[in-house]
């Protein structure tokens, strides 16, 4: 049977229900629950050779300001900032072929579900170099919304990993191009797994603190020397910068932003929604959160 292109539609009055409507070309539009299981992990062959890195010591302090946590963790959520009341936040997932579900589809879904709890929310659009067909790599045939012509102003710019996300991205100056010029427009970008090194490519981890896979920590302070590659963290908060090791961590960091953007109560009914436990269990997430005045304070 041949792969269907589907799409994610928008839609100006979201369903009461925690699903999303997938329309599949020339059939009717139908209700799904999408589980994605597959996580950014290379094949063995492709890993990097030092494993995974060993949390490092200094990086398990609170680094933080005031804000949301579970009584007992190192980090809390950083405040909320002011956001706009007269329009929903927009969220542009840049996607190419390659991309790998897990990336995409969780953090989606999560910031997707904020406008069940909260009006105007986030609106989700997916983004594709020229605006056609991508396939992702576990083989979902995705139509974006836009292609980088015709996108539109973003708030959160989100990168999830892709097969070539280390490799041959890293050289496609238009993608590159694209993330550089919208991620500092953006309030903030956001990096799931290896997207880190397009990030980073893309100069907006420049003197700020990271992370991305564990086996390819060591890879990323390598290439990148100017960013803090941080070790053991499920996520790091770095002023407009939000970077996450991946795989099935990748909805651990959108609840801490939807928290950050929202609150507790908003990022909690998404995540009672979904089957989320949050806040997450005390002692359950090491994560880096930086504030600007825990920035100073270091400086």
């Amino acid at each position: 049977m041949p792969r269907l292109p589907f799409r994610i539609p928008l839609s100006a009055t979201p369903s009461p229900a925690p699903f999303k409507s997938l329309l599949f070309k020339g059939l009717p539009v139908v209700s799904l629950i999408l589980v994605a299981t597959q996580a950014c992990a290379p094949a063995p062959s492709e890993q990097s050779s030092s494993g995974v890195a060993e949390p490092a010591a200094t990086t398990s302090a609170a680094e933080t300001g005031e804000g949301s946590t579970a009584e007992g963790d190192s980090w809390t959520v950083a405040p909320s900032p002011e956001l706009p009341q007269d329009r929903p936040l927009v969220a542009g997932f840049v996607v190419t072929d390659g991309v790998y579900n897990t990336e995409l589809a969780g953090p989606w879904d999560i910031l997707q579900h904020s406008v069940y709890q909260i009006q105007p929310g986030i609106v989700t659009v997916a983004i594709s170099p020229d605006g056609e067909p991508i396939t992702t790599a576990e083989g979902l045939r995705l139509i974006p919304d836009h292609g980088f012509a015709d996108a539109p102003a973003l708030d959160i710019l989100v990168v999830p990993s892709a097969e070539e996300s280390r490799g041959a991205d890293r050289e496609n100056d238009a993608l590159v191009g694209f993330i550089a010029e919208r991620g500092q427009q953006a309030r903030y970008v956001m990096s799931l797994c290896w997207g880190a090194f397009l990030l980073a490519e893309a100069g907006l981890l420049d003197d700020r603190a990271a992370t991305t896979f564990p086996p390819d920590q060591p890879g990323l302070a390598d290439a990148f020397p100017r960013v803090d590659v941080r070790q053991g963290m499920s996520f790091v908060h770095d002023g407009p910068a939000l970077t996450s090791q991946g795989g099935v961590e990748s909805y651990t960091a959108a609840m801490y932003l939807l928290d950050h953007l929202y609150g507790p109560e908003v990022a909690a009914g998404v995540g009672g929604g979904l089957l989320i436990p949050w806040p997450p269990e005390s002692g359950s997430v090491e994560a880096v959160v930086l504030t600007p005045e825990a920035r100073d304070a270091a400086d």
